[in-house]
């Protein structure tokens, strides 16, 4: 499993979680989201990716993320380097070529 920190903001306020969580698990073969804990850091208020194979590409956590309030766009080229090589490496079925392209295609802000 990966884990990288990331930055996730709330669209309509614009208030960002400098310490979210972004990463691949080879286990459950998704891509997942942490972020916005809460004060005793029990629960969060954003995790997706908690389903076997529920988010195959970046483009689609990053969906699902902007379809519940929340973007983690842009992230920094050296995050999104690591997650596609997490993926490569670990992921049971081979890499889709439109991964990047699916990202950078959905970057503008909804």
């Amino acid at each position: 499993m990966s884990r990288n920190t990331t930055t996730v903001t709330k669209i309509a306020s614009r208030h960002a979680d400098p310490d979210a969580t972004i990463g691949y698990d080879r286990p459950l073969q998704t891509f997942f989201l942490q972020a916005f804990a809460t004060s005793d850091g029990e629960d969060l208020e954003l995790w997706l990716g908690t389903e076997f194979q529920e988010f195959e590409t970046l483009a689609a956590l990053r969906a699902a993320a902007v379809r519940q309030g929340f973007d983690f766009v842009p992230l920094a080229s050296g995050i999104l380097h690591r997650l596609l090589d997490d993926h490569s490496r670990e992921a049971i079925r081979p890499v889709s070529e439109t991964i990047l392209q699916d990202l950078l295609n959905n970057a503008a802000p909804c």
